[in-house]
């Protein structure tokens, strides 16, 4: 070490210090991340205000109010240059800032730079055959909820029904609440409601769903991950974690049953009083603003609509408000329906044989950010072809979807071939199932070995100098 060292750091560390006061007017101000209040956001380090910003994209920006939302931003902004943040009012710096992530590497600028030849910037919203679509499923499912109500279910309706919620749940209010249907706010927020039409939250599903894809199978931070705990583990956990037991050795068996599950779960949530989704708060996202506020009354009202037209209503129809063990049974098998159409197809996107379980690991060995869009390919999958496509709305595609998640999912079947050349250029491994039954059985190989812990009992055997047993 140099002589000199201390003080020469010293020296570096007051220039670098009075280039960030420099940098900060007046009027600006140095704090932590959590001194941060609902109408704030941090970005790269920096602090904008949002009262006086009218956000192009609608109010849903506030959401995140008090929080850092670098990975956020970028993802849903793929136009994204320092101009932009101009138009937001800058008030100061935080002195915690830290990203596991970095942005703008070849391997992303290839990336854009091609599929934007394909889709033209604006245009990546929804298509005519993207509405005609979805409008085609809205129909199907009012019609069908008209008979719930009004003549009375069936075992055939029951399922019947539960599908045709899913399917809103995937071909229309998922693009919807990721801002990907229109340019227009408006219309995203009208059809972003199919969530609570179909006994979710749009408010609930953003805090969450957006924190997932921001940091997808991140074991601390990607709610998605450990969101069936203590039924299912999703993370592949090293053999001595505590939310390892041993039931969790048979979760391939009871997978899907735990799934069936998720309705009845959603429906009955009591996060719908105070719009402060767990998952998002486990891993520090704040949620506690005048927007999430502001939203309460309405998420209260959709779901008690939801309940009233859904589980209370066919009593009435069918046996005059008396208990009904037949039509009890029905609702059950409707929510059954939705939860298997919903909750098993979106669990083969992110959870297969080959899928990175630890994306951020890199930077814990070296120090350095990990390329955010690279580990989006990484922890995602795509399968199958036309047929998927039109039941899952675009989203069987989910490589492409995390890639691009404000680009309508009705491009993702013509940027797709464009991905997978740039990826194997780059040395990006890419996963992809000709058809739905592969992802799934590797789903449920995948399923039976993070419950077993047969990868880490593996990894022992190839090394017996780390000493798991």
């Amino acid at each position: 070490m140099a002589p000199d060292a201390d003080k020469l750091r010293q020296r570096q560390t007051t220039a670098v210090a009075k280039h960030n006061a420099a940098t900060i007017s007046t009027q600006e101000r140095l704090c932590s991340l959590s001194s941060l209040n609902g109408e704030e956001v941090c970005i790269d380090g920096i602090i904008y205000d949002l009262q006086s910003f009218d956000h192009p994209g609608g109010e849903t920006i506030k959401m995140f109010g008090g929080n850092d939302v670098t990975v956020q931003y970028k993802m849903i902004h793929p136009y994204h240059t320092e101009k932009h943040l101009e138009k937001m009012k800058r008030v100061g710096k935080v002195t915690d800032f830290v990203c596991e992530y970095k942005f703008d590497t070849g391997f992303e600028r290839e990336i854009k730079r091609e599929v934007f030849k394909i889709v033209r910037r604006g245009k990546d919203f929804g298509t005519l055959g993207w509405f005609f679509r979805a409008f085609c499923y809205i129909a199907i499912f009012f019609y069908l909820q008209y008979h719930w109500v009004t003549t009375g279910t069936s075992w055939l309706l029951a399922v019947a029904y539960g599908v045709s919620q899913a399917m809103i749940g995937m071909n229309v209010q998922h693009d919807a609440n990721h801002g990907a249907t229109s340019k227009r706010p408006w219309v995203n927020d009208m059809l972003g409601l199919g969530a609570d039409f179909i006994g979710g939250s749009k408010w609930l599903w953003q805090e969450q769903h957006w924190t997932h894809h921001a940091y997808t199978n991140h074991a601390e931070m990607d709610p998605d991950s450990f969101g069936a705990e203590p039924m299912l583990l999703f993370n592949d956990y090293p053999l001595d974690h505590p939310a390892r037991t041993w039931l969790h050795r048979f979760q391939a068996v009871f997978y899907m049953p735990v799934l069936a599950g998720y309705w009845l779960s959603a429906v009955f949530n009591p996060q719908i009083l105070d719009l402060q989704q767990r998952g998002a708060l486990s891993v520090g996202i704040r949620l506690d603003n005048a927007f999430i506020h502001s939203r309460r009354k309405y998420a209260v009202f959709w779901r008690a609509v939801y309940i009233a037209v859904n589980v209370i209503a066919p009593f009435y129809t069918n046996s005059g408000l008396e208990w009904s063990w037949r039509v009890f049974g029905n609702i059950m098998l409707m929510g059954v329906a939705e939860s298997l159409a919903l909750a098993v197809l979106f669990s083969l996107s992110h959870n297969f044989e080959s899928a990175d379980r630890d994306p951020t690991a890199p930077l814990k060995k070296t120090g350095e950010p990990v390329d955010w869009f690279k580990t989006q390919v990484e922890t995602s999958c795509t399968y199958g072809g036309f047929l998927s496509g039109c039941f899952t709305g675009g989203l069987n595609f989910q490589v492409e979807h995390h890639l691009f998640p404000r680009m309508s999912s009705a491009w993702y079947p013509y940027i797709a071939p464009k991905v997978r050349e740039i990826c194997a250029k780059h040395g990006v491994h890419y996963a992809y199932y000709p058809w739905i039954h592969q992802n799934f059985l590797s789903t449920v190989r995948y399923m039976h070995a993070a419950g077993t812990g047969a990868n880490w009992r593996q990894m022992a055997r190839e090394n017996p100098l780390t000493g798991r047993a």
